[in-house]
């Protein structure tokens, strides 16, 4: 995500709470912000993919993703 896009998101967001927002300017700022949503989650995933939690007595292990199904679910 561009630092522009980041900017125009927080216009949008100032120019909501002064004065409202037309039609448009809401469909762009839901579409701003969900991609920005989408970019924080990519980049947060590819930090935990590269986490190594190094344990006390000095093994290393990966962080893996966790299951969330609940019991009984295949």
């Amino acid at each position: 995500m561009t630092q522009e896009k980041i900017d125009r998101i927080n216009f949008l967001a100032r120019k909501s709470r002064e004065e409202g927002l037309t039609e448009a300017e809401a469909l762009e700022q839901k579409n701003l912000r969900a991609e920005y949503v989408a970019a924080f989650r990519k980049s947060l995933e590819n930090t935990l993919d590269n986490t190594v939690i190094q344990r006390p007595d000095g093994t290393r292990e990966r962080v893996t993703k966790k299951n969330n199904k609940p019991k009984g679910v295949q």
